[in-house]
């Protein structure tokens, strides 16, 4: 079934932006840096891809999954959506650690209670 990959893709991209929007993680709290950060993250990986390809180390692979768009020789349109997954989670999961660190941060500086004397 041709677009299986591109769909299984696109249900986490949603996915992740749901979860994001939910908890306020990146999107809503700084769009304009988010965008960009993703955006930076996904021609980073396209050219890395691209140097891949022209070197001989990445090939694409025959798959009845895929849509069979190409952009490019050995560069199917799944592994755009894809790379733009990778950075959106990448930008996410950065805001889920980087929130958690704050908030261990503010539980140590907390004056600790005396359980004993309550």
């Amino acid at each position: 079934m041709p677009g299986i990959y591109l769909g299984a893709i696109l249900f986490s991209l949603v996915g992740m932006m749901l979860i994001d929007w939910k908890w306020s993680l990146a999107l809503r709290v700084a769009p304009w840096r988010t965008a960009l950060a993703v955006l930076g993250g996904t021609l980073f990986f396209l050219a890395w891809d691209l140097v891949g390809i022209v070197t001989g180390v990445f090939v694409k692979g025959e798959s009845p999954l895929f849509v069979g768009i190409v952009l490019a020789p050995h560069l199917p349109l799944e592994e755009v959506f894809f790379l733009l997954f990778l950075s959106y989670l990448a930008v996410v999961m950065f805001a889920v650690f980087e929130r958690r660190a704050a908030a261990r941060a503010r539980r140590s500086d907390a004056p600790a209670v005396d359980r004993r004397s309550a």
